[in-house]
Order: structure tokens, then sequence, then C-alpha cells
């Protein structure tokens, strides 16, 4: 017995010296009120997302169909900010308007082929979602980016087309105002939240 109390004892006293801890003292910034010194942390700005829900079924299914068309189409919009980044160095490099004239049917050809497919099966809400997203991605609105790339007929052409069928190539993004569910969401995206 008194030898498995010297063991013991022996055991309990290496634990004790191995877990010993090593404090390495911390630096802080601090400020002095009335004689008390008040540590200063600085920490990362947090902003906080949420959506509120509406109160009835019929509003709750409109943000759940809201959400569901943002997330199909935000994707899109991203990839129209990375490929009119592409396009526009490219145009910029061009040595005369024949030449840019020639980038942009190969653009147009390229984006025709590769997303015009999935882009024709986007519903009439999804399709004014993304004209707004596109707006938000690029900082100017469709009709705009038409008429620089390709010139006021073709982007008159195109905003008769679009107003025949319900949508309006001018309109503008606005965060704060009407658009400010799909801006919420849209970070939430960005976040992982959603």
């Amino acid at each position: 017995m008194k030898q498995l109390f010297t063991i013991s004892l022996f055991a309990f006293g290496c634990l004790s010296i191995s877990s010993a801890q090593v404090v390495q003292p911390i630096t802080l910034n601090a400020l002095i009120i009335n004689g008390d010194t008040i540590p200063v942390i600085g920490l990362k700005q947090v902003e906080i997302y949420s959506l509120s829900i509406p109160p009835t079924r019929k509003a709750k299914k409109k943000l759940t169909r809201l959400i569901k068309n943002v997330k199909k189409v935000y994707p899109w919009a991203r990839l129209a900010g990375i490929q009119l980044r592409k396009y526009d160095k490219m145009l910029v490099a061009a040595k005369n308007e024949k030449e840019r004239r020639k980038i942009m049917k190969i653009a147009e050809k390229e984006i025709n082929e590769k997303y015009g497919g999935d882009l024709k099966e986007l519903t009439f809400s999804q399709g004014k979602i993304l004209i707004k997203l596109i707006d938000r991605e690029t900082g100017d609105c469709s009709f705009n980016l038409v008429q620089e790339l390709r010139g006021n007929f073709t982007a008159f052409f195109y905003q008769a087309f679009a107003r025949i069928w319900g949508y309006n190539l001018k309109i503008k993004y606005d965060p704060e105002g009407d658009d400010k569910q799909i801006e919420t969401i849209v970070r939430m995206i960005e976040r992982g939240q959603i």
C-alpha cells in the first residue's frame, strides 16, 4: 500500500511539472481614465444581414421565390461582370473601330454558344433580376453597356425588343430602395448564409 502511494505521488508530481504553462505577455493599447487602466482592443467590423420573415403565407412564398431566383441568376451576373472586364481590356487594346467590331462579333458569338441556351431557360422574373444584378456587378445599366459595346442603333433595338417582353434595359439597381431585399439576399449569398 505504501508503495502504491509513493508511485501515485511520483506520477502526480510528474504530471504537474509537465503541464506547467509558459505565460507570454500580451501588449495591448490602453487608456487611463480616472486612474483606471482600460485596455483598448480593435475588433473587425461585422455586418449582420437578415431578412424579415413576412407575416402572411403568401408573402413568405413570394420571399422564398425571390431567394431562389436571386440564387439562380447571381452567378450569371458575376460572370457578366467578369466577361465585361475581359472584353473591355481587349476593346481598349483594339487599334481601330473595325478591329473593335470584329472583337465584339467574336465575343457575342462566344457568349451565345456558351451561355445562350441556359439564359433562354430563365423565367421572366429571373430575367428582370438578372438585368438589375448586371447593373450591380458592372456599375452600369444594360442599355448603356449595349450602347457602349454595340452602338446606339443596336441598343435602341434591344431596348425596344425588351420592352415588348416587359423588360427595361435602362432600369438602375437601387440597393437602398426597391432592390433592398435583393441586396440583402446577395450579401447573404456572398457570406454563405443562404
